[in-house]
Formats: C-alpha cells, sequence, structure tokens
C-alpha cells in the first residue's frame, strides 16, 4: 500500500486539534507522516500540537511566529509532502474509519486516478460526532474522466468535493503547483479544475470525512450568496485563463459555466426578493444578468427543475411571499 503525507492546517483550534490528528494517526495505513502547521495561534495549538508530535513520531510540527494565512500553509505542505498520496485536512474536520485505506487502495490499483473524494458528514460543533464504523472494505468507486469532472462543474456552477475527503497523487500535486491566494474561497474547486486536466478521478458515496460546522469555518465568513457567486466567477475564469485555456471547447466550458452562474443567481434573486431582501435580491440579479443575458427576458426554468430541490425551494418563496403580503395588508 502506498505512503500518505496529512497536513493539518491550524489557527486557533487548540481544542479541536487533538481529535483531528488522532483520526488521522487511527487510519490503518504504513507509511503515514502528519504535519501540523500553525498559523501563529494565540489559544493552546502550538502546546497541543507538541504534545502530539511527542507521543507518536509521525508528527511533526511548524510552529509560526506570523499568521501568513491559509495558502502559505497549503503550498508548505504541498512542497513538504514526499508520500505517494497527499490530503490537507483543516484541524477543525476529521477523517471516517478507513478513509485512507479507501483512497490509498483505488489509486493503488489505478495509475490513471489522480484525485478521490467521498462523503463528508457536516455535523455542528455543539452535537457529538456520529460513531462511524469501518467494514474493512476498499468501499465501492465510480471511476469519471477529469473531462466529465469538469464538465459537472460547469453545468452546475458548484463545488462538489467535499475537502476532508480529497486524497490527491502527490507527484500530480506537485505538477498543477499551490493553491492561489487570490482565490480566496474556492481555490480547492480551481486546484481541483487544475486536476481534472490531468487524469481520471475517483469518488465514493462511503463517508469518508467529517466536516465541523461552526461561525469559524472560514466559509462562514462569506456574506451572503452574491459573494459566493462572485467567489465561484473568479475560480472558473482563473482556471479558463490559464490551465483550461487549451482544453477543447474551453469557450463553450466557460460559457456553460457562467450561465449556470447566472441562472443559479436568477432564482436566488427571486427568493431574497420574496423575502422582503430587497438589496440582496438587485446585486444577485445584476450578477445573472451579467453572465447570462437572456434570464433579462425569459426565466431559467431548465436550471431550475435540473435541482432535485426545485418544488420545495418554490414552495418556500411563495410561502415566504404571501407571509409577507399578508402582513403588510394586516
Amino acid at each position: 500500500m502506498g505512503s500518505i503525507d496529512v497536513v493539518v492546517p491550524c489557527y486557533e483550534y487548540g481544542h479541536l486539534l487533538d481529535q483531528c490528528v488522532t483520526s488521522i494517526l487511527a487510519q490503518d495505513v504504513d507509511g503515514l507522516r502528519v504535519l501540523v502547521i500553525d498559523n501563529a495561534s494565540s489559544d493552546n495549538s502550538v502546546p497541543v500540537a507538541r504534545r502530539l508530535a511527542a507521543a507518536d513520531a509521525r508528527v511533526e510540527v511548524v510552529a509560526r511566529k506570523t499568521n501568513l494565512g491559509p495558502h502559505a500553509s497549503f503550498n508548505e505542505g504541498i512542497d513538504w509532502a514526499r508520500g505517494d498520496y497527499f490530503l490537507i485536512l483543516c484541524a477543525d474536520d476529521l477523517l471516517a474509519p478507513g478513509a485512507l485505506r479507501r483512497a490509498i487502495s483505488v489509486m493503488d490499483r489505478r495509475p490513471d486516478v489522480h484525485l478521490t473524494y467521498g462523503t463528508a458528514l457536516s455535523v455542528l460543533l455543539s452535537d457529538p460526532v456520529p460513531a462511524l464504523g469501518d467494514d474493512g472494505g476498499d468501499g465501492e468507486w465510480r471511476i469519471i474522466t477529469g473531462m466529465e469532472l469538469l464538465d459537472r462543474f460547469c453545468a452546475t456552477g458548484r463545488n462538489h468535493i467535499p475537502g476532508p475527503t480529497a486524497v490527491v497523487r502527490t507527484a500530480v500535486q506537485k505538477q498543477v503547483g499551490h493553491y492561489r491566494k487570490e482565490l480566496t474561497h474556492t481555490d480547492d474547486f480551481e486546484l481541483w479544475m487544475r486536476f481534472a486536466c490531468r487524469g481520471n478521478v475517483a469518488e465514493t458515496a462511503a463517508v469518508q470525512g467529517i466536516a465541523r460546522v461552526h461561525r469559524s469555518n472560514q466559509s462562514g465568513s462569506v456574506s451572503n450568496l452574491n459573494v459566493w457567486d462572485i467567489e465561484y466567477e473568479a475560480a472558473f475564469k482563473s482556471f479558463f485563463a490559464r490551465e483550461g485555456l487549451m482544453l477543447p471547447d474551453a469557450g463553450k466550458l466557460l460559457r456553460r459555466a457562467r450561465r449556470s452562474l447566472g441562472e443559479r443567481a436568477y432564482w436566488c434573486a427571486f427568493s431574497h426578493l420574496c423575502r422582503g431582501e430587497v438589496r440582496v435580491a438587485a446585486e444577485l440579479m445584476k450578477f445573472a444578468w451579467r453572465n447570462a443575458p437572456t434570464t433579462m427576458l425569459v426565466p431559467p426554468i431548465g436550471n431550475l427543475y435540473r435541482r432535485g430541490d426545485a418544488s420545495d425551494r418554490i414552495v418556500r418563496a411563495l410561502s415566504d411571499l404571501g407571509g409577507r403580503l399578508l402582513r403588510h395588508h394586516a
């Protein structure tokens, strides 16, 4: 079985770090190394990391004196990695039992697969972590081409790969390069598009990780859906201006991505308007018209019904609108 290196970026997560690293060390794989990179935390993160390193030779620690930002940690981890495979697991997340074995197993069997991912359970920080079993198997994997993954990204305008589950081939990671610091919240999404240019991808429905949900999440700093849309637009532009530029039908793919973003923003604007949130609705509609100009004339019904929760969303939006009208006339 191939070796794997796991980087754990940490900032002010001393109360979660022990559990995170323990979930890695408990994986039943050989050739495992863990690097905790602390970004000048003011809490007990560094003492916890050093205690873990003293107890297990597989753990190393980098303790920064100044906060260089998350991208510096991600990219330092890429430079440090030398195992066959590589994973970045933020200190507030956890690995499921057997996750690394399952990912390594499929990539050992399939040298053409450079990126694997599975399901991540989202758990509120205030809630107990569910007990997950490991059946000892290697899981059921579906192999798709990189172009199939890229096409799915462009069709939805969203990233469906949970970060805590994304195990990659280290040699290919070094080829595609570092995370781009100008992409604050969609840096991993843009990186997966670069991986899509290099070969095949394996996906599984098995739970591979647990994502803690709390206010300090980096994604929690995004104020509204319009900001998310702008972040995704920036990721697509970055990719198609660089690695994606020479792909067959690159222009068509970018247009599809922008149309998907615009159509999604249109319905989000409609939903916000029904709730009386006029300012956010206006921002979203401007974004929709810029990326999908046809929405100025025709509502994108097709986009709405490609989403599995279309009926529920329509009912909720109309219910919000009805409630506002009743309160207005009361």
